[in-house]
């Protein structure tokens, strides 16, 4: 079964068509820069240009930076707080003529790494964390999700964590990979502390450097990368069409 996965982030946007029975991609992704401002309708022409590029009229699924409820947004920490209050499904039906399911963005990747990628048949409690503009959290037991947990915004060292150890904070800072695990080591302690989880899956853009800073990592819990890489935001996406 084929459908076009949206993955809705801070600093991009990117969509591909997606076999969700392979968790494979059918084609080339298309990535587009988030608009400045990420408004509810700048974003919406941004979807209604890549339904275009595929010729999509099918269903689509998209994961989105905040939490999610029915396709509603909740919450805007990297986006345009106008998007505080949109039903994003509706919106984006109205800009494409496409039937949309919309999902914390975080839970899409975690959805297809415990499909297809590193969590693949583990029972346990399992964090995905994606890391990138933001840090977003996935929690997985016995491979049911618990969705919109965002526990990028714990506080941690007097601050919302994903503004002490993010990727985003990591160039802004000029932190070298040292320094920066060591920051991002107090928030996987933390995750830890709390959940004591049997795996923690890294994903997001800083998941193509895990070699980088995996080894100035220092908690008990078992730490990979993704498997899916970047792209299980998407391939989780679409699949929530069918399994949400």
């Amino acid at each position: 079964m084929e459908i076009l996965g949206i993955d809705i982030g801070g600093s991009g946007i990117k969509g591909a068509p997606i076999n969700i029975e392979t968790g494979k991609l059918l084609s080339e992704r298309i990535r587009i820069p988030t608009p400045e401002p990420s408004s509810p309708d700048n974003v919406a022409t941004i979807l209604a240009d890549i339904i275009k590029h595929f010729k999509w009229s099918g269903p689509v699924g998209s994961g989105f930076p905040a939490v999610v409820n029915n396709g509603k947004i909740f919450t805007a920490s990297n986006i345009d707080k106008k998007w505080i209050g949109t039903n994003a499904s509706e919106l984006f039906k109205k800009s494409t003529g496409c039937d949309f399911v919309v999902i914390n963005d975080a839970d899409a990747a975690g959805i297809a790494e415990m499909e297809y990628g590193a969590g693949r048949e583990n029972q346990g409690v399992v964090f995905v964390i994606t890391v990138g503009t933001g840090i977003g959290t996935a929690l997985f037991s016995k491979g049911r999700l618990v969705p919109n947990t965002e526990l990028g915004h714990i506080i941690l060292k007097d601050m919302i964590a994903e503004r002490y150890c993010s990727d985003a904070i990591r160039k802004s800072e000029n932190l070298s990979w040292k320094k920066w695990s060591n920051r991002f080591n107090d928030f996987l302690a933390e995750i830890e502390r709390l959940f004591w989880p049997d795996l923690i899956i890294i994903g997001g853009g800083i998941s193509k450097k895990h070699s980088k800073f995996s080894h100035h990592l220092e908690i008990k819990t078992k730490v990979v990368a993704a498997h899916l890489r970047n792209e299980a935001g998407m391939v989780g996406a679409a699949m929530a069409t069918k399994y949400l």
